[in-house]
């Protein structure tokens, strides 16, 4: 069936995001020191959920199916997998001392003002290695609590920090879905992207560096008393075994078998029954997130059934149609790659869904290859990282048990390689050959 684009589609997930947002702010401004987990957002998103099934049935979808097919979206499956192995890695961890294994061993190799750095680049070499932000807050978030724990730093900083390194990594890497869809739907090689993306991406995490040497403030280490050294060693494995580019999935089931082993070697009262308590306590840990995100599945196939997405790629398309200038061109393209993902919350679908328009936009107005396809790959992974109830923040903030909203602002990095792009994109005659303006016609 032909999808017609219609504005009323997005109808149910400003409904959510109303009813999230709305609920969280006024309870937030009634004193509620968690007023964001007031109304939970798997609850919140039920009502969108019905709406959606509705307007998705009044335009000839099979609406139930439409429904299921996102949420059994293979995608979505996967990353509810992580959440659960990447909760209960994080629960065994440290029951058997492991967090206290790392922060003993480490915490004292660096100045305090370079906490917050090393933790970033950290996770940006990791991710850059990997090509997966997800699974590098998987492995390197529990190492970071430690960290926050025995330093005395925010937790929201320390996850921020994790999460900036997370997103340069994966923008960048040349393995990451993400980078690898940007390119080929704008025809453009990895290498070229790379360098292109490198541009912007690079001074962005030279500023953040800088940044996270100053905005916090490291007490003296907490006493920690002697732990074994070997304990740090499923950190250690899961990091190399993802650095060589193993599934994120078979990394952490490694990583949890080998945690539960040095627990029963070296942990006193570890045993069988603790060990899949600490199991089970790592999935209930991460159920509302993983339940958000099967729901989340749902949604999002119901609007782009109903034409939601349709609608958004047409006015993108009208509007850089209007004008026949380059910087239109580079506009356009990222409006539609952020506002697919504000819709779509998964980077990697909002890239498939939105490349095809977008090599169409660069092509109309001048834009080489390699650019839109580094603008396409910066505005989504920038928007996703940011997006509370993105897979991204949902997953940091299940592991340091806070709210979505509390890291949005301690992401650094994703800000200003938001800033840092739009400034490039202003900067005129970047390039010899390229218009230093719009024209109208």
């Amino acid at each position: 069936m032909k999808v017609v684009p219609s504005a009323v589609a997005l109808t149910p997930l400003l409904l959510f995001l109303a009813l999230f947002f709305g609920a969280g702010l006024y309870y937030t401004a009634q004193g509620e020191a968690m007023g964001f987990y007031q109304l939970r957002a798997p609850v919140a998103i039920l009502p969108a959920l019905a709406l959606a099934l509705w307007i998705a049935h009044r335009r000839g979808a099979k609406a139930m199916d439409t429904m299921l097919g996102g949420i059994g979206d293979s995608n979505i499956v996967q990353m509810c997998l992580i959440f659960l192995l990447a909760g209960a890695f994080a629960y065994v961890t440290k029951l058997i001392g492991a967090v206290d294994a790392v922060v003993s061993l480490g915490i004292g190799a660096l100045p305090a003002a370079l906490i917050l750095p090393g933790l970033f680049v950290v996770a940006g070499f990791l991710s850059l290695a990997i090509g997966t932000s997800m699974g590098t807050i998987a492995a390197v978030a529990p190492i970071a609590l430690g960290v926050s724990e025995a330093s005395g730093l925010d937790r929201a900083l320390v996850i921020g920090a994790v999460l900036g390194g997370a997103t340069f990594g994966d923008n960048l890497s040349v393995i990451s879905d993400t980078a690898i869809a940007a390119a080929r739907t704008q025809g453009c090689s990895m290498r070229d992207k790379f360098r292109e993306n490198i541009k912007i991406a690079l001074p962005a995490a030279v500023l953040t560096i800088a940044v996270l040497a100053f905005v916090g403030e490291a007490s003296p280490v907490e006493a920690y008393d002697e732990v074994s050294a070997w304990l740090a060693l499923p950190y250690a494995l899961v990091l190399v075994l993802a650095v060589i580019g193993w599934d994120v999935l078979v990394v952490l089931t490694i990583g949890l078998v080998v945690a539960g082993v040095f627990g029963f070697a070296m942990a006193p009262d570890f045993d069988t029954v603790a060990y899949a308590e600490a199991i089970y306590d790592g999935f209930e840990s991460v159920f509302e997130i993983m339940l958000l995100a099967l729901l989340i599945g749902g949604l999002g196939a119901l609007t782009k059934a109903s034409g939601g997405l349709s609608w958004i790629a047409k006015q993108i398309a009208r509007i850089a149609r209007g004008n026949t200038g380059r910087r239109t061109g580079e506009w356009s393209i990222a409006a539609l790659s952020s506002a697919t993902d504000v819709f779509t919350a998964n980077n990697t679908v909002a890239l498939l869904i939105s490349g095809g328009l977008a090599r169409d936009i660069a092509e109309r107005h001048g834009v080489p290859a390699a650019r839109s396809a580094s603008l396409l790959d910066i505005f989504a992974c920038a928007v996703q990282s940011l997006l509370p109830y993105g897979a991204q923040i949902l997953l940091a903030a299940s592991l340091a048990h806070l709210s979505p909203m509390a890291l949005i602002g301690k992401a650094h990095y994703c800000w200003l390689l938001i800033a840092i792009t739009i400034v490039f994109m202003l900067w005129p005659a970047r390039r010899a050959g390229w218009a230093a303006a719009d024209t109208q016609p």
